[in-house]
């Protein structure tokens, strides 16, 4: 007997997938930037993804060290690395 739901993005790598697949929607700003927000709100409302807090740290901690995407120090920018760059296609 399950007592809660499975959480889809409960799964750092699946959670960093769906990160980038978000990022990839948005108009970058200068350089590439994407403000953090346009990804973290569809991520994290109800009429998005559901998804929480955790899961979305967690996905965007694995999408930086597998390469996908870095952060601005600032932690108010993320900026897509080119798919030569980093193992997202695989």
């Amino acid at each position: 007997m399950k007592l809660m739901n499975e959480r889809p993005y409960s799964d750092p790598e699946v959670a960093a997938r769906k990160l980038v697949e978000l990022a990839k929607g948005v108009e970058a700003v200068q350089a590439g930037r994407i403000h953090i927000e346009r990804i973290n709100s569809p991520f994290l409302s109800k009429s998005g993804c559901n998804a929480t807090g955790a899961e979305f740290g967690a996905g965007i901690k694995y999408a930086i060290k597998n390469g996908w995407m870095e952060l601005h120090e600032s932690g108010t920018y993320v900026r897509l690395l080119s798919p030569g760059d980093n193992q997202m296609s695989r």
